[in-house]
């Protein structure tokens, strides 16, 4: 498939600027929605105990996402790059930040993130084709430790073999990657839609809503919040302002990150048609559609299903709760088709964007010369290909479950029950991810004083408030996971700081081959 006419012609780094307004928006929003809103309200609901409070949790999540994404606008304005953040960083600060984001984008964040959906996506057609099981194993479990072992399941292989087509499709060129992103996100978009309409209309029982609303601010089931520093003391949402605080901003985790991915169009900047102006309004548009969706399909489950039925959904489907008291058996096939469509067009949005921010490394000699390069469809093939390859072997490790007493958790057969890796590779990246936004967004008023007199075609809504609000808010999650989850944060500095001597080694492979 041949770019159109219009956009044909590539510009001076290689790339087509093939990508439109609505490309460009449905990239956005395609990278935004996975499974994460059909799944994570259940453990927002166990966190903060109540359905007004899980309400303004998404609420809040929706605001601080749209504000980053206003701030954005007027970086990826100045800089329309391929790159996106990673130029950002590189420019406000120095090639060093620049690069302990990519690194930490390649090692986990990017490839982590894709893994994950690959998984979702096997995990969901199962439920359609129960031969695609996490059980049914092709390699079995090799115990590598007391902690780690690698198996290949059908579950894994769909879910890599998901990856691998991805990726050929986008080595093919932009605009076949395009038809694929704008179909599946306008699809998905559609299906979160009617699970919304569903809900709210054939959903809404007298029941769920007087049990949900006659004490709507009154945690009750709440899950306890144990810091993982012993002389912290563990706290509720329903043990008084700080406990509430607490579950607050630990509950943000999921909803945050489900709305995650909304700057990955950034990093295709080098493929927008008129991307000083395009970027800005994309990222406005898709974010605020995704997370307006986002907030009425939590409406639609707080009117369907108690808060005690979202917190206990099983396997933490509460979409797929919501629709089985509305179709019955039928609920949970309809639902699956839903995720189905929804990580496949995700994962086409992820793998797209990320191999861009590698090619910018490897132009700055950052990364593998080969990942700068494109290929005769103006794609970085190889970086596209290196990409998979990470993230296929991120599906493949294994944790051994243990419980609380450190026993083996098994079945009821007695087999030993298996985690994945890159659940817990997440986990620790996300405070990490955090201080790059919050860097990121710093970026605006640094580049403010550092080159007052540089284009800005879009400067940020609310500039200094707003960037500053979202700042301030990010830095207080961030504050409470260090005392909170302090065994899932410093992992993901460590995985951001293996960064250091890799640069190093970089900058003095790239003075030998200039001296040579």
């Amino acid at each position: 498939m041949k770019d159109s006419v219009g956009s044909s012609q590539a510009n001076s780094s290689g790339f087509v600027r093939g990508l439109g307004l609505w490309d460009a928006t449905m990239v956005v929003a395609g990278s935004m929605i996975g499974s994460g809103v059909f799944i994570v309200s259940a453990d927002i609901a166990r966190q903060v105990g109540s359905a007004g409070w899980l309400l303004v949790v998404w609420i809040a999540s929706g605001l601080l996402t749209v504000a980053a994404a206003l701030a954005y606008g007027e970086l990826a304005a100045m800089m329309p790059e391929a790159g996106g953040q990673y130029v950002f960083l590189r420019e406000a600060y120095s090639p060093f930040w620049g690069f302990l984001y990519g690194w930490a984008l390649f090692l986990v964040i990017q490839t982590g993130t894709i893994a994950a959906v690959a998984v979702a996506f096997s995990r969901f057609l199962g439920v359609l084709v129960p031969a695609i099981s996490p059980a049914n194993w092709i390699v079995p479990p090799i115990d590598l430790s007391a902690s780690y072992a690698v198996s290949l399941s059908t579950q894994q292989f769909v879910g890599i073999l998901m990856l691998v087509v991805l990726t050929w499709i986008n080595t093919r060129g932009l605009a076949l990657a395009r038809w694929i992103q704008n179909v599946f996100t306008s699809t998905k978009t559609l299906a979160v839609f009617g699970l919304i309409v569903v809900g709210l209309i054939a959903g809404a029982n007298s029941g769920a809503i007087r049990a949900n609303f006659a004490a709507a601010w009154v945690p009750h089931g709440v899950a306890a919040i144990t810091p993982d520093l012993g002389f912290v003391p563990s706290v509720t949402a329903a043990s008084g302002l700080f406990g509430l605080v607490v579950a607050f901003c630990v509950a943000q985790v999921g909803s945050l990150f489900s709305s995650d991915a909304w700057n990955n169009i950034t990093f295709a900047a080098g493929e927008v048609r008129d991307p000083r102006r395009t970027l800005a309004i994309a990222m406005a548009a898709g974010t605020g559609l995704v997370v307006t969706l986002y907030v009425l399909a939590n409406v639609a489950y707080v009117v369907t299903l108690p808060i005690a039925a979202i917190q206990h959904a099983p396997d933490d489907r509460v979409a797929t709760a919501a629709l089985q008291t509305i179709f019955g058996g039928a609920g949970a096939s309809i639902m699956a088709v839903a995720i189905v469509i929804s990580t496949f067009g995700c994962n086409n949005g992820l793998i797209l964007a990320g191999a861009r921010v590698y090619w910018a490394m490897a132009k700055d000699g950052l990364f593998f010369r080969a990942t700068g390069r494109l290929n005769r469809h103006h794609v970085p093939a190889v970086g596209l290909v290196l990409q998979c390859v990470w993230a296929s072997l991120l599906v493949l490790p294994r944790t051994r479950l243990r419980d609380v007493g450190g026993q083996l958790v098994r079945d009821a057969a007695g087999a030993p029950q298996y985690g994945n890796v890159y659940s817990n590779l997440l986990d620790y990246v996300v405070f990490a991810v955090l201080l790059f936004y919050i860097l990121t967004i710093a970026a605006v008023f640094v580049l403010r004083r550092t080159r007052p007199d540089a284009p800005r075609p879009y400067r940020a809504f609310g500039y200094p408030v707003v960037p500053a609000l979202y700042i301030a808010a990010a830095a207080v999650i961030s504050a409470v996971l260090i005392v909170y989850k302090t065994q899932t944060t410093w992992p993901g500095l460590a995985i951001v700081l293996t960064g250091i001597p890799v640069y190093f080694a970089w900058c003095a492979s790239g003075r030998r081959r200039a001296s040579g």
